[in-house]
């Protein structure tokens, strides 16, 4: 009998319930009564069926069967059943492909070996599912057949000299054909293939007891084993971005990463197969692999290269203990302050917080535990003899690393000299590392001790002048800080900067006394907002008479006390909304400081957003036993036409807070009021610095650029309107130092302006913004000034850290001041027009 193709798949149910139900053959005789066309299309059904999990005995039969048979399969239909294979399908039940994975693929093998010009992208994805798979993978288990059909099927690697299955290092990106071409003879060694299929079948985050067992006994068994695992690793860590090719069901697509899916699993297995190795380069090479892979997408941001990878790296990094230990969380210090997405960041706080309780500390205690002293005296300075020379590597007064070297005659040289670099070419390359490490580690410390100034973070003496005020590295920052000290457990505080004295440290105050730093003292970071005007004002001309500058702006810190609108609001601050930024810059200072939140575009939910910031940084500190403070900064689009798609203005709206007890809690809204100081203070900063830095208003080119001109009111209030709580700062450095300089009597401060008279004009120069008027009907003029300038006066600035406006003001009053001898032609031409 013929059977038609209407209803086929109705008649194959109902043979399936009267076989189940009544016994006999007949899905056999419905299949044998088939069109081959028609058993092609029973054969995708039953499978179907296998997959999705509702198989029953008659479907567990007619696979095999049907598999034997030539079906005369087309490449689009193998290709659907191996899609099914490696989980592309929505129908297919996860959970069935590892359970049933040889059942399953025996279809699709059999239809990809008979169609021909099948992907070999899905078999290599297969390939991988196979290695996941239950059941067992040792010869001679069912998933080892299917896979050695799978490799006969992909077939081997054209002018590859590695022997290693293709699937093993593939070329769906760089970094496997780059390593295969770097590395083919230490890759051709006895046991890699074994190990590295091993390393591929290690797709989570934590690897098993079991699985790290056995990668320890096939890593004994591969000839140079442990550099295998090295040069792979070391070569992840510095793989450049790229187009990745996309999942194998998502065909001839691409995306920015550093590593296929498939190398990916590899190297996931290569970093747990890493945490079991001893060696010095272990832990800097998973670090490596943790920067590199956490990192945002172009560089920045919270889409990372690769999050898979990088929590795999972060979890072998808190995994480490003992010397390792320390390495690693001096690693998980310096990720937690470069990457920015939110998953891989969670990840390094459970890390952190792992390790610090396998040693019964704090993280915070852990951190600085673990700086290291990259050879440096207690001076901060690490000398090297090399033949008559001597290398001098040091940190600044500024905090910033240097390498020089002095040659017999005390001369002082900025690079190394040929006699040097010949002679001493392997010391020359581990100084150098040593530079290399310093300008790694000195932003971090200085970014860990402006967070423990907005803690309120206390330490006993001994902690205290052993792990900041001595150490050779951190202590070149914490010297030039303002401490406070408290004999009474925080009864009384006293301020100072911190001294060696023969008795041991003391605090040098404003008055010229120094108060010996007793053993049984409480020391904390000095923070303006818990003086008074008086104690301030007495600092800010303290530092600026030493010239001292500090590692951030500690002295000069900007305070925010309530407003009477924000007490009357309660709930939200408005002191930075309503203000019309460039997006991008604002963005990206925004993450700098810690924020997160989603991104400004024109799509769905890309028109407004809420950049959130936990204060101290999540993980870091708290303020109190079990309470946690975070703000919410409104951002909104600013919709324009000549934008194409990519937002480029950003408007900012209300600030709020909220308040979490214990570490599971709920976040709550919390009263302004009710938000301590220290955590409002810095919010409100980092609001303040993304309105000065990146407002339209800093533009003085504003208006020239041919921007669109609704935003033309915002930009004339702001670029001449009330000052901020840091133009005020600014102002008052500006009173201080402007007395010292040649064109003092040139020069008046008013409320908001800097008044310069010159020869020819008297100008006005705006202190929020650097904007420039000319008197007496107030002409806009756009001068560019060198900032550098300050007319060949030197100058000392006790800070610099917003924008460099400081710097800014102070050369354009110097040029304005002499403004008769400027030739530049643009700014002559609007000197000499009519006032």
């Amino acid at each position: 009998m013929t059977v038609t193709t209407d209803g086929l798949e109705t008649r194959l149910y109902e043979a399936g319930v009267r076989q189940r139900t009544q016994g006999g053959t007949p899905v056999r005789e419905l299949l044998e009564s088939l069109t081959l066309d028609q058993r092609r299309r029973a054969a995708l059904w039953i499978h179907r069926n296998l997959c999705h999990g509702g198989a029953d005995r008659a479907d567990d039969w007619a696979v095999p069967w049907l598999s034997e048979q030539r079906l005369g399969w087309t490449a689009a239909e193998a290709g659907t059943l191996l899609r099914r294979l490696v989980g592309a399908d929505a129908l297919v039940d996860p959970g069935q492909l590892l359970r049933q994975f040889g059942a399953l693929a025996r279809l699709p093998l059999a239809a990809a070996k008979e169609a021909g010009g099948y992907d070999r992208r899905l078999l290599r994805a297969a390939r991988q599912v196979s290695l996941s798979a239950w059941g067992g993978q040792d010869e001679g288990s069912e998933n080892f057949a299917m896979r050695a059909r799978l490799d006969a099927l992909i077939g081997p690697e054209p002018s590859d000299d590695t022997g290693l299955p293709p699937v093993l290092l593939d070329d769906e990106d760089e970094f496997g054909p780059r390593m295969r071409t770097d590395h083919p003879k230490l890759l051709a060694g006895p046991g890699v293939a074994a190990f590295l299929e091993h390393c591929v079948a290690q797709g989570q985050v934590r690897a098993t007891k079991r699985w790290r067992r056995q990668a320890r006994a096939l890593l004994a068994g591969t000839e140079r084993g442990e550099e295998t695992v090295r040069a792979l690793l070391d070569g992840m860590g510095d793989q450049r971005e790229h187009r990745v090719a996309a999942s194998a069901w998502v065909s001839g697509s691409t995306w920015p990463g550093i590593a296929s899916e498939g190398n990916t699993r590899l190297v996931r297995g290569l970093l747990w197969a890493a945490a079991d190795i001893g060696a010095d380069w272990v832990v800097p090479a998973v670090g490596a692999v943790a920067l590199n892979s956490g990192t945002g997408t172009g560089g920045s941001g919270g889409y990372c290269r690769n999050g898979k990878m990088a929590t795999t790296a972060v979890a072998v990094l808190g995994d480490f203990g003992g010397t390792q230990g320390e390495q690693a969380v001096d690693w998980l210090g310096r990720l937690q302050r470069t990457i920015r997405n939110r998953t891989v960041l969670k990840g390094i706080t459970a890390a952190l917080q792992a390790v610090a309780e396998r040693g019964g500390i704090t993280p915070s205690m852990l951190r600085e535990r673990a700086v290291p002293s990259v050879g440096l005296d207690a001076r901060g300075i690490r000398e090297q003899a090399l033949g008559d020379y001597t290398a001098v590597l040091s940190v600044t007064a500024s905090g910033t690393p240097a390498l020089s070297f002095r040659g017999p005659q005390g001369q002082v040289l900025k690079s190394a000299p040929k006699a040097v670099r010949e002679e001493y070419g392997e010391q020359l390359t581990d100084i150098r590392a040593a530079l290399k490490q310093l300008r790694t580690l000195m932003p971090v410390e200085r970014a860990r001790l402006e967070e423990h100034l907005m803690a309120g973070t206390r330490w006993a003496a001994g902690d205290w002048e052993r792990y900041y005020i001595d150490h050779p590295v951190t202590g070149t920052l914490t010297r030039a800080l303002i401490w406070e000290a408290s004999a009474d457990e925080g009864g009384q505080w006293v301020a100072g900067l911190p001294e060696r004295t023969a008795g041991g440290c003391a605090l040098a105050g404003v008055d010229g006394t120094a108060v010996p730093v007793t053993d049984r003292a409480v020391l904390r970071l000095w923070h303006p907002v818990r003086a008074d005007a008086e104690e301030i004002r007495t600092w800010h001309e303290e530092l600026t008479d030493r010239e001292l500058r500090q590692p951030f702006k500690q002295g000069f810190r900007e305070v925010y006390p309530l407003t009477p609108a924000e007490e009357e609001t309660r709930t939200h601050s408005d002191r930075f909304a309503g203000h019309v930024l460039r997006y991008n810059q604002a963005k990206a200072l925004l993450v700098e400081r810690g924020w997160a939140g989603n991104h400004l575009g024109y799509f769905s939910d890309g028109y407004a957003a809420e950049m959130v910031r936990e204060l101290p940084r999540a993980g870091e500190l708290t303020l109190s036993e079990g309470e946690f403070w975070r703000a919410r900064f409104h951002v909104e689009l600013v919709e324009q036409e000549s934008d194409g798609g990519l937002a480029s203005l950003c408007s900012t709206d209300r600030l709020c807070f909220e308040r979490r007890r214990g570490a599971r809690g709920p976040w709550e809204p919390a009263e302004l009021a009710a938000v301590p100081p220290l955590v409002l203070t810095e919010a409100m900063r980092d609001a303040d610095l993304f309105v000065t830095v990146a407002s339209i208003g800093a533009d003085p080119g504003w208006r020239d650029s041919g921007e669109e001109r609704a935003h033309d009111g915002y930009w004339e209030r702001w670029a001449f309107g009330e000052l901020t709580e840091s133009a005020r700062i600014r102002r008052q450095s500006l009173a201080r130092l402007l007395p010292r300089t040649r064109i003092a009597e040139r020069v008046e401060l008013t409320d908001r302006f800097l008044r310069v008279r010159g020869e020819l004009h008297t100008y006005k120069i705006h202190l929020g913004s650097g904007s420039i008027l000319r008197e007496p009907d107030d002409a806009f003029l756009r001068i560019a000034v060198d900032r550098s300038g300050a007319g060949g006066e030197r100058l000392f600035l006790p800070f610099e850290e917003d924008g460099g406006l400081l710097s800014l003001i102070l050369s354009t009053a110097f040029a304005l001041a002499d403004d008769a001898r400027i030739t530049d032609r643009t700014i002559t031409a609007q000197l000499r027009r009519d006032a």
